[in-house]
């Protein structure tokens, strides 16, 4: 009866520090039984004819995650390969789950299969937060709910004149970073193209001065020798990084640029797991990685490639084609670490219209909620139909 009165008092207390509303002595028999028993792909329409979809995550407990939206390719794996086996997993021992389903396939190390893994393990981590009633940023150890946006300005204008007007007004908005595409241009190009590819450098500097930062995408279509006499003109304006100047995959030219310039080098949105950040960082090939939790293994992952990040002296930055995950790992991690949240301005204006509650910046500072999990909450005024979606071979 003593050990009974102490372990309901402990409960009781950690409930009071707001550690978890459910837990007691039948949220311990709750969290125990607690399973996976409905996987749902649901396809959101809007009425202005959008699509997105988003995955769903049922319990016997009534508590459901929710991520989203996920790329058609991840979808169609979940519902192909991941949605069986979750029904009557535990959807708390997140790190056994990955885990396994890590080893489950020999094609695991990649593409596809990694980005389905990445959304269930996404969901999985919005459903955690929902059962503690905490953000999953707490739930990562994380402290701080305000993250400084990077403008990501794919598809403005190079024009001269509106490039450097852009540029101006993102400063006035408070972004004091801001990274362009210099990815017009190439080895085919000739000396012309990189002096056309150093001028974009020069006129944004010019435009916003030395207190802001300027980053510069390539977009994998550079060779070695073009990326070597860009940076060696472009050094002077002191670009924060030069980013996928390669694909992925030629470690030597990035091995060989980063000794090479001081401009730091970035690359990492098509790393598939901790395994290819170990090997660029081991390798000293880049200084800042951009892996992205909707593609590197989810939420789980990210965090340990974090903690490599911190063992090498690099940041990690991630790739933001999505955001929900992305700021939850980074609000988690030192600022040391994880500095910056890519905020790319086009593409976030409509991606997240289907939720109340869209992720903005605002004088460059995106604000994290306490609502639970990721805090996603679809908005019904702007949806015409929700339907789940199967490619189950028949």
């Amino acid at each position: 009866m003593v050990n009974y009165m102490k372990r309901r008092n402990f409960l009781t207390g950690l409930a009071t520090l707001g550690v978890a509303p459910h837990l007691g002595i039948s949220a311990e028999i709750k969290r125990a039984n607690l399973k996976i028993t409905k996987v749902e792909v649901l396809q959101i329409t809007g009425k202005n004819k959008r699509k997105m979809l988003y995955l769903k995550l049922h319990t016997n407990e009534g508590i459901t995650g929710l991520y989203g939206p996920i790329d058609n390719e991840a979808a169609m794996f979940v519902d192909r390969f991941f949605k069986q086996r979750l029904i009557g997993q535990d959807p708390l021992a997140y790190e056994a789950y990955w885990d396994k389903m890590f080893r489950a396939s020999r094609h695991s190390r990649g593409s596809h299969y990694i980005m389905a893994l990445s959304a269930v393990d996404n969901a999985l981590w919005d459903l955690r937060g929902r059962f503690f009633g905490q953000p999953v940023y707490r739930l990562l150890g994380g402290s701080r709910n305000k993250l400084r946006a990077y403008a990501s300005c794919l598809g403005f204008s190079q024009e001269p004149s509106a490039l450097q007007a852009k540029a101006r007004e993102l400063k006035q908005q408070g972004y004091r970073h801001q990274k362009w595409f210099v990815r017009d241009r190439g080895p085919s190009s000739g000396p012309t193209g990189v002096e056309e590819d150093v001028k974009v450098v020069r006129l944004l500097r010019d435009a916003v001065g030395d207190d802001v930062d300027l980053m510069f995408d390539a977009f994998w279509k550079w060779d070695l020798q073009y990326a070597l006499a860009w940076t060696r003109r472009a050094e002077q304006y002191r670009p924060r990084w030069i980013e996928e100047p390669f694909q992925t995959a030629n470690l030597d030219a990035f091995i060989e640029l980063s000794r090479e310039t001081s401009i730091p080098v970035a690359t990492g949105e098509h790393f598939y797991s901790r395994y290819d950040v170990h090997k660029f960082l081991k390798a000293d090939a880049i200084m800042v990685v951009q892996a992205d939790p909707e593609w590197c293994g989810g939420v789980s992952e990210l965090v340990k490639i974090c903690t490599l990040a911190t063992v090498h002296g690099v940041n990690v930055i991630p790739h933001g084609h999505s955001l929900h995950a992305a700021m939850h790992v980074v609000a988690s991690q030192p600022i040391e670490v994880c500095p910056l949240v890519e905020y790319l301005i086009q593409k976030m204006n409509s991606y997240y219209d289907f939720e109340k509650h869209q992720p903005r910046p605002i004088n460059g500072i995106l604000e994290l909620s306490d609502r639970p999990g990721f805090g996603i909450e679809l908005d019904d005024s702007k949806i015409a139909d929700i339907r789940p979606v199967s490619w189950q071979q028949t």
